[in-house]
């Protein structure tokens, strides 16, 4: 493995006459508050190494870059430093070989599962079958299931996250909020192709959870106006559009019809349903008439659901919820996923997890209405922030002085944008991607969940998708996966993603 590690300036310096420098240096005896805070900023720093691995099968030559990209206001101020991670095939360039931007969500999440648990030359390994990684060390491997075959890839981490940050004097909430964040990954995207000369390739852009909501912002910022930036295909990894099913409040019954598919695969998987089917993919599609058909009729009439047919209903959804007509009936048809959590496995002592119902955690005592932590987070967490910091700091040559924040990194997040579904109170970034492509013919999407992800649930994601204003001509593709929402964490889940998004990179 071969290191080069630079500053952008450095170069620059070194090439400069030395009278030239000292001019420079000396060209503002009584420098402002402002310049002093510019100086005070290091020059950004990369680190490219070189690497060999299989990737679908076939050897591949790539240069690693890691490392800083300065987002400037229009005077050249550093603003803020985004790291980012490029893998880049070598040889002779070809024009028509794809470049792929990846991100996760949180908002404060850095690309580390993408990253490290899926599409990296590298990936860690964690347990398939639901159980906690433990403590390391923790195998972390050669990944044949990285895209490196069919595309070059760009695992971004947004400010606030991984070691990206604001500099100087740069309010850091600049960067914070649905439209301002996406701006940022829009600027950095230009940049990169300007830096790398891939102006004429192929893209695609995408992410997790809030990644996709993030891709959506993303896709409006680079064609929405008339200095497009046009995008062969967007991916959606566990996809939230619309944020109104996930407010489960009085009033708001779009959020408990959404959720009810992803309960009975739950309630499938834990063995709590009578006489359940073969497969969850058939038990989820009668859930699925079940969840927009009787269920959502007798929701909508609220008060004026008679009691014949509340009785007709609660025997239904026991048996797809797995929970006792009794339970139901208290919780008034309406079970939050907070309480579904708790209730599913209760006469076992467990509880199930929000990012993979796969995973089950023993609570402090059983008598809450609520589960104390997420099994299927704190099942992985560790092992992703080991192999994020190994590879970077002691393989990659990239290692600042500051903490990896995998998720949470920033503060209270501006949730309004403009547009007929925008607004605090309302969030809905799918007409984005429905304007997308009704004006990009070129353009395609990717949408791939869990059956057991409750932080995205998969029936939202189809509802959010197939609303008018949403061409019907087949460039939405949908794939489903037999685990949660970090599918890749199951090794045959993890195959089959690759796989699927391969043949979507080569069917362009």
């Amino acid at each position: 493995m071969k290191r080069l590690l630079v500053t952008a300036a450095s170069a620059l310096a070194l090439a400069l006459p030395s009278t030239v420098m000292a001019q420079s240096a000396g060209a503002a005896e009584r420098p402002s508050r402002e310049a002093r805070a510019d100086a005070a900023i290091p020059d950004p720093v990369v680190s490219v190494t070189r690497h060999s691995g299989t990737f679908g099968g076939q050897r591949i030559n790539y240069r690693a870059v890691a490392g800083e990209t300065y987002l400037r206001d229009k005077d050249g101020k550093p603003l803020a430093a985004i790291t980012s991670y490029s893998y880049i095939k070598e040889g002779p360039t070809d024009p028509n070989r794809p470049v792929t931007f990846l991100w996760n969500g949180g908002p404060g999440s850095g690309s580390v599962w993408l990253h490290m648990g899926a599409f990296g030359p590298k990936r860690v390994v964690v347990p398939s079958d639901a159980r906690d990684d433990g403590a390391p060390p923790y195998p972390i491997v050669d990944n044949p299931e990285s895209l490196l075959d069919v595309t070059d890839l760009v695992f971004i981490d947004p400010v606030g996250t991984g070691f990206s940050r604001a500099l100087g004097d740069t309010d850091p909430s600049n960067y914070w909020g649905v439209t301002k964040d996406a701006k940022s990954m829009a600027d950095f995207i230009r940049l990169w192709l300007t830096e790398h000369q891939r102006w004429n390739a192929p893209k695609y852009i995408g992410g997790e959870s809030y990644g996709t909501t993030r891709a959506a912002a993303v896709i409006n910022e680079l064609e929405g106006g008339y200095s497009d930036v046009s995008v062969t295909g967007i991916i959606l990894i566990s996809a939230i559009m619309d944020f109104s099913q996930a407010a489960e409040v009085q009033g708001n019954e779009l959020a408990f019809v959404t959720n009810l598919p992803s309960q009975a695969a739950a309630a499938w998987y834990h063995n709590k349903v009578a006489n359940k089917p073969a497969t969850v993919e058939e038990f989820v599609a009668q859930a699925r008439a079940f969840a927009i058909g009787p269920y959502a009729s007798a929701l909508l009439k609220g008060n004026a659901l008679t009691a014949e047919e509340r009785a007709a209903i609660l025997p239904q959804l026991a048996h797809f919820t797995g929970l006792s007509q009794t339970y139901l009936s208290n919780a008034n048809l309406r079970v939050s996923l907070d309480r579904f959590y708790k209730e599913l496995l209760r006469d076992r002592g467990l509880t199930i997890g929000r990012l993979d119902g796969r995973y089950t955690g023993v609570d402090y005592d059983n008598a809450g209405e609520s589960a104390d932590n997420d099994p299927s987070f704190y099942g992985i967490d560790g092992a992703y922030t080991t192999a994020i910091n190994w590879w970077s700091r002691e393989h990659l040559g990239y290692s600042p002085s500051v903490n990896y924040s995998s998720i949470g990194g920033v503060g209270r997040w501006d949730w309004n944008i403009n547009g007929p579904r925008g607004g605090e109170g309302y969030l809905n970034v799918a007409p984005y991607i429905g304007r997308a492509l009704r004006e990009n013919s070129g353009l395609r999407v990717f949408v791939g969940q869990g059956y057991y992800d409750f932080a995205t649930p998969f029936f939202g994601a189809e509802y959010s998708l197939q609303r008018p204003g949403f061409p019907t001509d087949g460039r939405i593709e949908w794939h489903y996966y037999e685990s949660g929402h970090m599918m890749y964490v199951r090794e045959q889940d993890l195959r089959k993603l690759s796989s699927d998004l391969r043949g979507f990179i080569r069917n362009r």
